[in-house]
């Protein structure tokens, strides 16, 4: 019997059983956010536009770009399901293949802003002292001013264009990533495991990216997919207001900017592009909470 059981205890190999853990992990959150039909519909939705994203330009009926003049303003057709605007450019193409500018703009913008928000938060979390004060105040000046101000005063700063949207929108993500990444930071920092792997002599830099952040990580996905209806909806203001793409680009805010302009004529020139954002940027803000309902215990 002894030698049976060293048998089997040479056999097994360090983390084979946190496989079939993990693995069961998944499955339960999955059930969990299964539950949830307003989280599944709006990630249904979400998985839908990015496809349509990657695939619109080979599939939408017309040219984005090429203009009907005998089409000009008109309303919802046969021909043109969602109709055609000044220049007789069908709004459904221009509208599907838009989805990928303003999609694309507002993820990078996400990203970055995460990127650099989480280092800021888990720096001022780990460390303290001088520098978490300093990340903080740097953090309460930026929480003074509303995020579309904000951004606003940045592309105001360094001027028009998509890029410099892109920048703005990552402005202002950076500080409210910072301040919710160090607070979880703060609850991470005062684990058993921090301290073990302190006293074995483990580096600052591998415990901050190596055991901290990993328990950060369930925080900063359901902030980041908040974040990235908030990124779509600043990215297509600031284009409606005139400093992000160009109007002649397919792009949600820049083709409700020139719409407003039509609002009595061609009502469907607004109509289409803002259901478009509504819905996107609800999709994710309801992604958002079904995210943060399954992955927090508390309310499990």
């Amino acid at each position: 019997m002894q030698k049976t059981m060293i048998n089997k205890n040479i056999t097994l190999k360090p983390g084979a059983e946190e496989l079939p853990k993990a693995k069961n992990r998944f499955v339960e959150l999955a059930k969990k956010f299964s539950k949830r039909k307003t989280a599944v519909a709006a990630l249904i939705f979400i998985i839908f536009i990015i496809l349509v994203a990657i695939a619109a330009p080979s599939f939408v009926p017309y040219d984005p770009g090429a203009s009907d003049y005998f089409a000009v303003l008109q309303g919802p057709s046969k021909a043109h399901i969602w109709g055609t605007d000044e220049l007789g450019q069908d709004v459904f193409s221009r509208l599907m293949v838009g989805t990928r500018l303003s999609l694309s703009s507002a993820l990078i913008a996400t990203i970055v802003g995460t990127a650099f928000g989480v280092l800021l938060g888990l720096l001022a979390g780990f460390y303290g002292g001088i520098i978490d004060s300093a990340i903080m105040r740097f953090c309460d000046v930026m929480f003074a001013f509303p995020d579309i101000l904000l951004a606003i005063a940045v592309v105001a700063v360094i001027g028009p264009g998509m890029i410099n949207v892109m920048i703005a929108v990552a402005v202002f993500t950076v500080p409210s990533f910072a301040r919710i990444i160090r607070s979880a930071t703060l609850s991470v920092k005062s684990q058993l495991y921090i301290e073990v792997a302190r006293s074995l002599g483990c580096s600052n830099t591998r415990i901050l990216f190596v055991h901290v952040f990993p328990g950060t990580i369930q925080t900063m996905i359901v902030n980041f997919t908040m974040r990235v209806g908030t990124a779509i909806l600043a990215a297509s203001s600031l284009s409606f207001l005139g400093f992000g793409a160009n109007v002649t680009e397919p792009d949600w805010g820049a083709m409700l900017s020139t719409g407003r302009n039509y609002l009595n004529t061609a009502p469907h020139m607004v109509l289409f592009p803002g259901i478009l954002i509504f819905l996107t940027v609800l999709a994710f803000n309801l992604l958002g909470d079904g995210l943060r309902d399954t992955l927090d215990p508390k309310l499990n």
